[in-house]
């Protein structure tokens, strides 16, 4: 038992003044005002209201697509594909992008509905339940994808790459021996190792050296674009005491003060 405080003993003896001067006068005991909420009793005691939020739609799945003139949006019907992981069948379906750049296709769940307006140029996206978490997630997901591949065959897409250091170079030369498809182009790096470094340039990339410190990747696909400027820049990632090393677009460093022992 825990002892009372100061307030329990005055409550107690509030509570027994109160039932004494009222026994001494009638069998009615009376309360005061404060007290007479706790002593209600009730058959359905209320309950306290719980509040649940509810499940808000995607603010980016939701904002209609802009598609421009030179741009054609084909939409096919549902297949069957096959998950190589869990090997259950998934229902998909493809969206073919294509403009004078090129053309790319989009595999999409089934539940992801595209209305395409063709006369007023757009495509607003929506999915068949709101509340399921899966597809609220792939919902703006999905939007970013379309819009990105919608920007890459009509406008394409652009990274540059900055060598920041004493004797970093690049160029851009051709090696048939090492070629994986044909044309391809190779950059190769120097960047303070012993032997210069060679990387095969992706199929629908177009590599170039404006400048011997600047590599400029363009294409259509980025997703392909970021990711071979990332695999060049695993090979020197920025210092943060120097600032030596390889950055990608606007990308900075804040520089640390040299460790002193």
């Amino acid at each position: 038992m825990f002892a009372p405080g100061r307030g329990g003993r005055a409550l107690g003896r509030a509570l027994g003044r109160a039932i004494s001067s009222s026994s001494s006068s009638s069998s009615v005991v009376t309360l005061p005002s404060f007290l007479v909420p706790a002593f209600q009793t009730s058959t359905s005691p209320a309950r306290r209201p719980f509040s649940v939020t509810t499940a808000r739609p995607s603010k980016l799945g939701r904002t209609p697509i802009s598609i421009p003139p030179n741009v054609d949006l084909v939409i096919s019907e549902p297949w069957i594909k096959k998950d190589m992981t869990t090997y259950l069948k998934i229902v998909k379906k493809t969206v073919s992008v294509s403009g004078p750049l090129g053309k790319l296709d989009l595999e999409i769940p089934d539940y992801i509905k595209i209305d395409h307006d063709e006369q007023a140029r757009r495509a607003t996206l929506s999915v068949e339940d709101q509340n399921l978490k899966q597809q609220r997630e792939m919902w703006g997901t999905t939007w970013a994808y379309l819009n990105r591949y919608i920007m890459g065959v009509s406008e394409g897409h652009t990274a540059v790459l900055r060598l920041v250091g004493i004797g970093y170079r690049a160029s851009v030369d051709s090696r048939p021996a090492l070629e994986e498809y044909p044309g391809q182009q190779f950059v190769l790096l120097k960047l303070g190792y012993s032997h210069p470094i060679e990387m095969g340039v992706p199929f629908g990339v177009k590599a170039s050296t404006p400048q011997p410190t600047r590599i400029l990747l363009e294409g259509i696909n980025r997703e392909v674009i970021m990711s071979f400027a990332a695999k060049i820049r695993k090979w020197r990632v920025p210092d943060p005491y120097k600032g030596k090393g390889v950055f990608v677009n606007d990308e900075t460093i804040k520089l640390k003060q040299k460790k002193i022992k």
